[in-house]
């Protein structure tokens, strides 16, 4: 347990952070399997190239902020990007 104040309240912020991070990083997963389900499927191009955006900007903005590694979000564009070529 925190002993001082300054203790106590990095608590508090790292409890709403992690809140915070964990819906977010929810948020990419669900984006993720998205794009990969419309990808296995194929019939749809349209709803695959908009969920493909989504994804890509949910992960370029939690790069931005170090939720995920610059170079994991450039894989997960580039897979994304293969997915859509083909």
């Amino acid at each position: 347990m925190a002993n001082t104040k300054s203790a106590i309240k990095n608590n508090r912020k790292t409890i709403a952070r992690t809140l915070h991070n964990r819906s977010r990083k929810t948020r990419i997963k669900t984006l993720a399997k998205k794009v990969a389900a419309l990808a296995a499927d194929g019939s749809d191009k349209e709803a695959l190239k908009a969920a493909a955006i989504d994804y890509v900007s949910a992960m370029d903005k939690a790069a931005k902020t170090n939720l995920v590694h610059a170079n994991k979000a450039s894989r997960a564009k580039a897979s994304v990007a293969k997915y859509i070529a083909g």
